[in-house]
């Protein structure tokens, strides 16, 4: 049962103010010197997360498909739908090659792999070795960055808590996520966190974590969506029972956001549903983006993670957009930002 759980989970980131010169300063000068807030748009695969779980789609075809369908030429792969072949030099060269021939961009590996955070110092030993392969398959592929998690996601899953304190195990965090970022960097690749599920929904927890890292390889994947801290137990250890959980506890999303700002290396605007207008249900996009904009980040890339079509066509609920449909409604929503912010 436990391989089997494994393999389900391996399918399944004002120098002038604060110097006091802001008051005394041309308004005009200070408009000419400050960055425009710009972002491009990159692909989170787990947008056609469906269509991977049911063999419609493999992980091969996901570079065509963001660049034919919707025009989008950076990409965001999950460690899960390569199958175990991020090791066999021969599909590497093969998913490379692709991406070469289209134009496209391979920018982020988001891995969910063992707990690098475990209490026990041998298996965190082993979980921090086993993701040194994601580093070397993101390297060979082109990409910046690797995503990991801070957490057990086998206890996540199954609705057990964490084996530890949220001290015990922010310790151990430091530990793992520390040589990870050591191996990584290296390379000149960057190893960066999401809040994702149980202590790493605590933005606080995280960035006290992540201000005891020196490593310029660091950084968060702030995502949207994923600030639910305890979730209702599945009925079953299916695709579609853990979809179906609700959310009982959940950390304040913009507060979140806001908290991680300061080491984020792109954002992950992760959608479900679409009001009339376009504007996404569960998140106020012009609010959040204000607050990233505030924040002074710039120039990197917002992931487009629309998760509604895995609860449709998974889920059994036909209300929510099919993932083509989802995904260019998330992509025109991120355009819509940028025209009103990006000034």
């Amino acid at each position: 049962m436990k391989n089997s759980r494994r393999q389900f989970i391996n399918q399944l980131g004002l120098a002038t103010a604060g110097l006091g010169l802001s008051s005394i300063l041309p308004t005009e000068l200070l408009a000419n010197t400050a960055k425009p807030f710009t972002f491009e748009i990159s692909l989170a695969e787990f947008s056609f997360a469906s269509e991977l779980y049911t063999g419609k789609m493999t992980n091969m075809d996901f570079p065509e498909r963001a660049k034919k369908v919707h025009n989008i030429n950076v990409l965001e792969y999950v460690s899960g739908f390569f199958n175990n072949k991020h090791t066999d030099q021969k599909y590497l060269q093969e998913l490379k090659t692709r991406c070469n021939d289209l134009g496209v961009k391979n920018h982020l590996i988001m891995v969910d792999g063992e707990n690098i955070t475990a209490l026990d110092d041998k298996k965190r030993q082993k979980a921090v070795e086993s993701h040194y392969a994601w580093v070397e398959a993101a390297k060979f592929l082109g990409c910046s960055a690797i995503r990991v998690n801070l957490g057990d996601a086998m206890a996540m899953m199954t609705g057990k808590p964490e084996e530890g304190t949220k001290e015990v195990v922010a310790k151990a965090a430091v530990d793992g996520y520390t040589k990870l970022v050591e191996f990584a960097g290296k390379m000149g690749i960057n190893v960066i966190v999401e809040n994702h599920f149980s202590y790493s929904t605590d933005a606080d927890w995280l960035v006290g974590i992540m201000k005891q890292i020196p490593a310029k390889n660091k950084g968060f994947l702030p995502d949207f969506g994923n600030f639910c801290a305890e979730r209702t137990k599945p009925a079953a250890m299916d695709i579609k029972s853990i979809i179906a959980t609700k959310c009982l506890k959940e950390y304040d999303k913009y507060d979140g956001v806001k908290k991680m700002m300061p080491f984020a290396k792109g954002i992950s605007a992760k959608t479900h549903k679409f009001d009339s207008n376009g504007m996404d249900l569960d998140t106020d996009f012009m609010k959040m983006f204000t607050i990233i904009k505030n924040s002074g980040w710039t120039g990197g890339y917002v992931g487009v993670e629309y998760e509604g079509g895995l609860l449709r066509d998974m889920g059994g609920d036909n209300s929510y957009l099919s993932n083509d449909d989802g995904i260019r409604a998330t992509k025109e929503l991120l355009e819509k930002v940028l025209a009103k912010l990006g000034k």
